[in-house]
């Protein structure tokens, strides 16, 4: 059984993101899932980025480490869209991680001032015209992850909609949301200790 920390995307920590975390469980794996925005929760990506911004994207980072203190280091890290932020951070700088879930985002790894460590899996998913994804260059930046990686696989669906994997959104695409929760179910197996 895989150990997960996962992040929240900025609609916060929702019944979608629960209902995520609770698939993983099924299927075995210890799941953690802070909540990053201390009960706030938001109707639409503006009114939740805002939220972020008010508060800052560095707290929404060092919320997620304090989330990481006193769990095993042997984590998986895990976030959607605003959670990659810290995930990604926690999976380049803090020894010990056993692979990242990257969900809607992707972070030039130089962003923190460290090379991905060696032995570290990774697997990023995103739609190939989400505006966000695409056009905010995160998909460069997760080229740039995969590029010549054995261990970590860049995966697009078809489709527009950013938080395709949130239930009860809009934005939901039951298809391509249950072909990632399967890459990530044997991504989490390959993992069991």
């Amino acid at each position: 059984m895989a150990e997960v920390l996962l992040f929240h995307h900025a609609l916060g920590l929702t019944a979608g993101v629960e209902a995520f975390a609770d698939g993983l469980r099924r299927a075995g794996h210890t799941v953690h899932v802070p909540d990053l925005y201390e009960g706030r929760t938001f109707g639409d990506l503006e009114a939740g980025v805002g939220h972020a911004r008010e508060i800052g994207f560095e707290t929404v980072v060092a919320r997620g480490e304090k989330a990481a203190e006193g769990l095993p280091s042997e984590l998986v890290y895990a976030g959607f869209s605003l959670g990659v932020l810290p995930a990604q951070k926690l999976a380049q700088t803090r020894p010990g991680a056993a692979g990242a879930l990257l969900f809607g985002a992707c972070v030039p790894v130089a962003a923190f001032g460290a090379a991905w460590p060696e032995g570290v899996p990774a697997q990023v998913h995103g739609m190939d015209a989400d505006p966000y994804f695409v056009g905010d260059g995160d998909l460069s930046a997760a080229r740039e992850l995969v590029a010549g990686a054995g261990d970590r696989e860049l995966f697009l669906y078809p489709g527009a909609a950013h938080l395709f994997t949130e239930r009860g959104t809009p934005d939901f695409v039951p298809e391509a949301a249950g072909l990632c929760a399967e890459r990530v179910l044997c991504f989490l197996d390959a993992r069991k200790g």
